[in-house]
Formats: structure tokens, C-alpha cells, sequence
């Protein structure tokens, strides 16, 4: 038997991965498989002449099989309520879940069809309208289910005081901008007495709705995917992390103030065409993008080991801390 010295965190080989996808699946033989992505799980891309998809290889250390199993329930479910999804494929045993004996361990991969189209960044009047519609058909699936496995629960505990109580270490040097994340998030836990909360829509959101999850095909029609964040909380949350494409893009000088008041304004719309919200939701929705970016943070801190080294310097921490200072100045109104 050959010893290897243990690994936290392996990359595994695409022309390994291709040869056990081809077989698991019947594949093309031509499929090839190339490696897009080496980030918080690795992403592949197999092609042949006829088809695209997906591969996802999961780190343990950030998704227990639980969890995957999870995720591949909900876009099950969304996939069979006609929601426009990337959705898990199964291989020729029926699994949706292949498991890798790696060098740090058992890793989980499992592949998905491709979400055909492109990732568009300037969203127009039409596009705008067809995600508002297509956020909210989401929601009126993910708001009437329970899933029979665990996914990550989104609340002030998980969003905001946790996350500060773990990134105190990281903070030692930087005591004026940790003074600032906990003053913020008492003021938002505070901020939320004032809503009526037992009205807001609960169910399982996506947690990362940014044009770079969603696809718009040549008819215009859309496609979301990446719902590895996807846990149980306020639906709004979804809006608000749709949001920050907005506030980013400002701060990017590649769209006015008034241009992106418009077009979320129009995406609000859409989306209460199909799921109306109350006032108090709307309402909520800004001071929600507070618990988004220090539940990020911690995000970066917990994985800084393995991929996340390059982002988490003082200097990144402290232009982090002003971003939310940012979006304070711009949508809370305490």
C-alpha cells in the first residue's frame, strides 16, 4: 500500500474525473473535462459536440454529504415545480452523488446540466422583469417546502453575531472597525423590533442571486444555478443579495445612482406581480445587506486557509469594513 502525506484540500484531475464521469454516466466518449473554477468547491466543465455540463467536487470542510444531499433535493423539487434550473443529473445507477476517495479524504461531486446562455451584467428593461418573475416563482416553491435534509439557517445568530464573535481574533489590530461591526449589527438586530416579522415570507433562499448565478439564453429566457449558499430564511434575502449587483456596479462607476434606483425599483415590481410583500418587507430589505456582507466576511475568514488567503489582508478587511460603512450611508436609515 502507498502512504501519501495528508492534504487539507487536493485539486482532482480532470482527465481522471473525465474517464469516471464518461463511464458513470454513459457519456459521449469525446466528452472532455477541464477545470473552471478552484474556489470554495472545484468546478468543471464537460463538452462534447452536442451537450455542456456541469461538475461540482465539494470540500468536506464546507459541505457535509448531508447538505449536498440537501441541495440536490431542493433543485429536484424546483426542477418537477417548472422552475428554470440547473438541475443534478443522475448516472446510470440512479445516483445524483458521486463520491472521490481524495488524498485529505471523501469528497463529493455531482454533476449538473449546463445552464445555457451567458451571464449578463447590464441588465435591460425586459431582463430586469423576467428575474423578478422568476426570483418570485422560486420563492412560491421554496416557501411551501420542508426538505428532509439540513441546509445552513440564515438569522441574526448565524449572520451577524456569531460571525463577529469568531472574526474577534482577526480584528486584534483593527479594534475601531470591529467597534463599527458590532455597533452595526446591534443596530440592525435592534432595527428589526420595529417590523412585524411574523408576516415576512420564510422558505429557503438562494443567498447569492448575483447576475453570475443566473444565465440568459438568445430567447431571453433565464436559468439559475449555484445554490450551494441555499438555506432557510427570510425570502427577502434574495432581493437584498440582488441588491448589492446594484450597489457593486455604483461603486464601479458602470451605473448611476438613479439608473439602478430605477431598475431594482422595476425588479421589485415584477416580482410582486407574482409574490406581493408587505411594506415592513420591503422595508427590510437594505438593512439585511449589513447581515450579507459580515456573514461573507467570516465566510473569507473560515476558508482563508485553503483559497481565500489572497482577500483576507488587513488592507482587503479594513476596504471591507467600508464597503459596509457604504452601504449604510446609501440604503439604512437608522
Amino acid at each position: 500500500m502507498q502512504n501519501f502525506f495528508p492534504a487539507q484540500y487536493s485539486t482532482l484531475s480532470a482527465a481522471a474525473l473525465k474517464n469516471h464521469i464518461i463511464e458513470a454516466y454513459h457519456l459521449d466518449p469525446s466528452t472532455t473535462c477541464r477545470l473552471l473554477i478552484r474556489n470554495v468547491s472545484d468546478t468543471y466543465i464537460l463538452e462534447n459536440d452536442s451537450k455542456k455540463y456541469i461538475l461540482k467536487i465539494y470540500r468536506d470542510a464546507h459541505r457535509k454529504r448531508s447538505e449536498i444531499e440537501g441541495e440536490v433535493e431542493l433543485l429536484n423539487i424546483l426542477k418537477a415545480k417548472g422552475n428554470r434550473v440547473s438541475y443534478p443529473l443522475s448516472d446510470i445507477e440512479g445516483k445524483q452523488i458521486q463520491q472521490f476517495n481524495a488524498i485529505e479524504g471523501l469528497r463529493n461531486g455531482v454533476l449538473f446540466s449546463f445552464a445555457e446562455g451567458k451571464v449578463v451584467l447590464d441588465l435591460s428593461d425586459q431582463q430586469v422583469i423576467r428575474l423578478g418573475h422568476g426570483i418570485a416563482k422560486i420563492h412560491q416553491t421554496t416557501a411551501a417546502i420542508k426538505l428532509d435534509y439540513p441546509r445552513p439557517v440564515f438569522d441574526f445568530e448565524t449572520t451577524l453575531f456569531q460571525p463577529l464573535r469568531d472574526l474577534k481574533p482577526h480584528f486584534t489590530e483593527m479594534r475601531e472597525e470591529f467597534d463599527y461591526l458590532n455597533s452595526i449589527a446591534n443596530q440592525v438586530a435592534k432595527k428589526f423590533e420595529e417590523f412585524d416579522t411574523s408576516a415576512f415570507s420564510y422558505g429557503y433562499c438562494h443567498y447569492d442571486f448575483f447576475p453570475k448565478n443566473f444565465h440568459f439564453d438568445e430567447q431571453g429566457n433565464i436559468t439559475f444555478f449555484d445554490f450551494d449558499f441555499a438555506g432557510e430564511g427570510y425570502l427577502i434575502n434574495d432581493l437584498m443579495s440582488f441588491l448589492n449587483h446594484y450597489f457593486f456596479h455604483q461603486l464601479n462607476n458602470l451605473i448611476t445612482k438613479e439608473q439602478a434606483e430605477k431598475d431594482f425599483g422595476a425588479f421589485l415590481q415584477a416580482y410582486q406581480e407574482i409574490r406581493p410583500l408587505t411594506g415592513d418587507e420591503l422595508k427590510a430589505i437594505p438593512f439585511l445587506g449589513i447581515t450579507f456582507h459580515i456573514f461573507f466576511l467570516k465566510f473569507f475568514y473560515d476558508n482563508y486557509d485553503d483559497w481565500s488567503n489572497i482577500f483576507l489582508t488587513p488592507r482587503y478587511t479594513k476596504h471591507r469594513v467600508s464597503l459596509i460603512k457604504k452601504w449604510e450611508e446609501q440604503y439604512c436609515n437608522f
